[in-house]
């Protein structure tokens, strides 16, 4: 039997549970992963409070992005065998020791690349690489980034940098160290923002990406910058619809396109091979145990330094 975490109404953390389920057998084009590493994500929280719509009845089983092992492989999958170490992103219960996966979402982990840095890679990973697709950010850039030392702003910023573009990075004290360490020039958030970033960049930015969702940041990234076509929130997507902003996904009624869907699905691989060749590197934060999900949860809630992962 497999054990999985699931969910039968919507609330806080203390709804999720540990449940035994038949273990998972491949349909045509899946393989079955036992899950040695899962990644913690905001919209996990979202959908199990019930801010974010989920369809059916439940119980609901809950995450998306984790590494493993390949156990089992279903008609019609190539290129895996069992014994792989793979990492995936976009299965639905990911919160599980067993898994089964579309193939297509599953990549073999090139060695040196852990289980939990695998995991760590999915939502993350993907919203940063399509974030600064989309804003088309070159050599030529200053990209500012709002919420630099949180998983998406840390991916974020070393894609930017492997651009070429000088980046800008809002943070706390705290963790301005780990920004400036990825490549970023850190600046303190908060009150006055605007000012220190034009202490650091005179000229002005030419493009932003908010990572933090924080009260009054739209409105300083437009006092910062008037092209609103090269401002973007990941976070504050119905703010951003009203203001005439680009959001990417986080609330905003314009669904991604395929385009952006498919760089969102290319991350994964790219992040794989970075970590492999040193050019890329994932914070891995706290630990918990799968029946320990809630505490997970509450841990990425309240702003956790690092990626917080669940090992089954």
């Amino acid at each position: 039997m497999a054990q999985v975490v699931q969910f039968s109404t919507f609330g806080g953390s203390e709804v999720l549970e540990v449940a035994s389920v038949p273990d998972p057998v491949p349909a045509a084009g899946q393989i079955v992963v036992a899950v040695e590493a899962v990644g913690v994500n905001p919209i996990e929280r979202k959908l199990r409070s019930g801010i974010r719509p989920l369809s059916g009845n439940g119980p609901w089983r809950t995450g998306s992005d984790g590494a493993g092992t390949v156990t089992a492989v279903g008609e019609g999958v190539d290129g895996f065998r069992v014994g792989d170490p793979v990492a995936f992103g976009g299965a639905s219960g990911a919160y599980a020791t067993s898994v089964a996966v579309k193939a297509e979402k599953a990549h073999l982990r090139p060695a040196g690349v852990t289980a939990a840095q695998g995991a760590a890679l999915g939502i993350p990973a993907g919203t940063a690489y399509q974030a600064i697709r989309s804003l088309g950010i070159r050599e030529d850039d200053t990209l500012l980034i709002h919420g630099g030392s949180g998983s998406v702003g840390q991916a974020a910023i070393q894609f930017a940098v492997l651009t070429g573009a000088r980046v800008i990075a809002t943070t706390s004290d705290a963790r301005a160290e780990r920004v400036g360490d990825l490549g970023a020039e850190p600046v303190l958030y908060g009150d006055g923002v605007t000012g220190r970033v034009l202490e650091v960049a005179p000229e002005g930015v030419t493009a932003i990406l908010d990572c933090a969702g924080a009260d009054g940041v739209l409105e300083a990234s437009l006092e910062l910058l008037e092209d609103k076509n090269r401002i973007a929130t990941i976070v504050l997507g119905a703010k951003a619809d009203e203001m005439g902003l680009r959001a990417f996904s986080g609330g905003s009624a314009t669904p991604l396109t395929p385009q952006q869907l498919t760089w969102r699905a290319e991350a994964l691989p790219i992040a794989l091979a970075l970590i492999a060749t040193e050019y890329f590197d994932v914070e891995i934060g706290q630990t918990f145990p799968l029946d320990q999900a809630a505490a997970a949860q509450d841990a990425n809630e309240n702003g956790a330094a690092g990626k917080v992962i669940l090992v089954p």
